[in-house]
């Protein structure tokens, strides 16, 4: 699928009055916040269709930016990436971060503690 094709898909869902997210899954989780009391219908199609082109925007971008444009496919470490690199998704640094070995992350404990002895 070429670059071209995606951002005509991205651009028909746009415009599209479908959302593909389900509107009750998008209600149960509006509902869960304490400040919430009663959601009308067309806050929750706008919610639902917000949501739905974030997700798509995210993608969109990690794929962009992502190493695998090569074999058409979109990884945990490209959305990791793009959230830590594009100052739009930087909210998502906490959500999505890089993956680090147990031994590099053991490793940088250790240095942190050495570093806390010498002060």
């Amino acid at each position: 699928m070429s670059e071209r094709n995606m951002e005509e898909k991205v651009e028909q869902a746009t415009n599209s009055k479908n959302v593909s997210l389900p509107m009750s899954r998008v209600r149960l989780i509006m509902k869960s916040s304490p400040d919430v009391s009663c959601i009308n219908q067309d806050a929750l199609f706008l919610t639902t269709k917000a949501t739905e082109l974030f997700v798509q925007h995210l993608a969109l971008s990690s794929y962009k930016n992502g190493s695998g444009k090569e074999t058409n496919t979109l990884s945990y470490s490209d959305l990791a990436n793009a959230a830590e690199e594009t100052e739009t998704f930087q909210f998502l640094t906490d959500i999505l971060p890089k993956k680090i070995l147990a031994r590099d992350y053991l490793k940088s404990l250790e240095e942190m503690e050495k570093d806390d002895d010498n002060l």
